[in-house]
């Protein structure tokens, strides 16, 4: 005797497996969290015409405690 329901279940577990090969086709690209792109920012050119070349001013210290969650 043949039982209908093993080939049944046969063809279904075929018949989904193919497709989630064919659906998994196209999936390219990198494997890993790419790095954010670097910009790089110009110094502020000194005014045209000036001859006193711009000071560099460090940036003001906060006297406030840092946030703690």
């Amino acid at each position: 005797m043949h039982c209908w329901a093993r080939t049944a279940f046969y063809i279904l577990v075929t018949v989904l497996g193919i497709a989630s090969m064919i659906g998994a086709c196209g999936q390219k690209g990198p494997l890993y969290l790419p790095e954010p792109p670097v910009v790089e920012v110009p110094a502020p050119a000194a005014e045209i015409g000036s001859d006193v070349p711009s000071a560099i001013v460090p940036p003001p210290e906060s006297t406030s405690p840092p946030d703690t969650p």
